[in-house]
């Protein structure tokens, strides 16, 4: 039954934080449960004409017992601690026990156990109150796996890589390699000077190496979402840029290497993110080959990057590992830490036409060629000024080898194969005019 008190008592008691600190003490002084205390005093607080103080009210300074008023327990051990901390949170089961309701409601001071535990939520773990690091980092590690599952759906797209191979017995292999085009953002001299070889060259293969889509809502550049028609971007990639290509290539074999605007594209895709919701209501049954139109144009998808990559790092190296070798000779990668691999090749990304000249025991001397792109030179949410137009048509003799670069470079004039192209007035970008430059 506990010991009984009048209710002018039990206010007098209420009110001596002194020398009871906590609604616990109170609970073990009168010999009852701290629910029935706490009960009690809330019934007289409604009565209204007995003044109790605030413990555990909205007031700060009347509920909280600050650190030189709570008792230091140098005797006190980790054990009879973390029972202290268990038996509280029994009795308010329905509450979050932090330092400072601890510190309120026993009494006891944060050097009392903080000299056992450093934190209170260390504190808390050893009372059995909160995830062990280990447990913990358990379900980070399930988590993350289970939130990667939607991207390893995608990950099939490897698949793609030479759906659609020709076979040719030329002993010069030719190719056209031409890589950041990124969709809307085209050049329009530059894709018609582009569609101009490959109609004379004729090549064996086409080679669109990465970032041929934007989409750059999706990016790191600061822009507002809603400005951008990503469907319309996808449409206009497949209606001027694929299918004029087929069209220009005749029976040729297209390979289109995965670029990092891609990669970030179909993970985005992977997630639905809110800015693509509209092109999954807008293209039904949306699938990697209808977004980059690899039936309708037959085109090969080479994509060697695992969608699932965790984080930030991991994605990059990713991104880096899709490439693609013709003949053993020649060695096109988006990215240009490839030219160190010991082959002659190309790579995109930088927007800028370089020539590295690179050695190789067995090979002797070779030529890496970092492409200009197929961008228009002033961009709506980059400088791109400095860039610089280009591809490069790819001789390989595949019985020595040998691989020569006919390099093309894209200004207001382009030079294929002794044909002059010079861009017209429709083709200069706005506001500019063929007279002012």
């Amino acid at each position: 039954m506990g010991r009984q008190v009048s209710d002018d008592a039990f206010v007098t008691i209420w009110n001596n934080v002194s020398n009871f600190p906590s609604v616990q003490s109170i609970a073990a002084y009168l010999g009852k449960s701290y629910a029935s205390v706490r009960g009690r005093a809330r019934r007289l607080k409604a009565r209204g004409d007995l003044v109790l103080i605030n413990r555990g009210g909205t007031n700060p300074s009347q509920a909280l017992i600050p650190e030189m008023r709570a008792e230091f327990f140098p005797h006190m051990t980790a054990d009879e601690l973390i029972e202290r901390l268990r038996a509280l949170q029994l009795e308010v089961a329905d509450k979050h026990i932090t330092r400072t309701a601890f510190r309120k409601e026993t009494g006891i001071s944060d050097s009392t156990w903080n000299r056992y535990f450093g934190t209170f939520l260390e504190f808390r773990r050893q009372a059995g109150l909160e995830l062990s690091r280990s447990q913990h980092g358990l379900e980070r590690q399930i988590a993350k796996h289970v939130a990667a599952d939607i991207y390893r759906e995608l990950n099939a797209r490897s698949e793609l890589g030479n759906k659609y191979d020709r076979r040719h017995n030329n002993k010069i292999h030719t190719m056209i390699v031409a890589s950041d085009l990124h969709d809307e953002e085209v050049d329009p001299f530059y894709m018609r000077t582009l569609l101009a070889a490959i109609r004379m060259v004729q090549p064996d293969t086409v080679v669109l190496g990465g970032d041929i889509l934007d989409l750059p809502e999706f990016g790191r550049f600061a822009t507002d979402p809603r400005e951008w028609d990503a469907v319309g971007r996808i449409q206009f990639a497949q209606e001027n840029i694929f299918g004029p290509i087929r069209e220009a290539t005749g029976d040729g074999q297209i390979d289109y290497i995965e670029g990092n605007h891609e990669y970030r594209l179909l993970r985005h895709l992977a997630e639905q993110s809110p800015a693509l919701k509209v092109v999954l209501s807008d293209l039904l049954g949306l699938t990697v080959s209808k977004i980059f139109g690899l039936d309708d144009y037959e085109i090969n998808y080479v994509a060697k990057a695992d969608l699932a990559a965790f984080n930030k790092a991991s994605q990059l190296k990713e991104v880096q590992k899709s490439y693609k070798i013709y003949e053993d000779a020649f060695l096109f990668h988006h990215h240009p830490h490839a030219r160190g691999w010991g082959l002659p090749g190309a790579n995109g990304h930088h927007h800028s036409w370089k020539v590295f000249h690179q050695k190789n025991a067995l090979r002797g001397a070779y030529q890496w060629l970092q492409l200009g792109c197929g961008h228009r030179l002033k961009a709506s949410y980059c400088e791109g000024e400095f860039w610089s137009m280009g591809f490069d048509i790819v001789h390989i003799n595949t019985q020595t080898k040998a691989v020569n670069h006919e390099y093309v470079n894209v200004t207001d004039l382009a030079v294929v194969g002794g044909m002059y192209l010079q861009r017209r007035e429709d083709e200069m970008p706005a506001g500019c005019s063929l007279q002012a430059a």
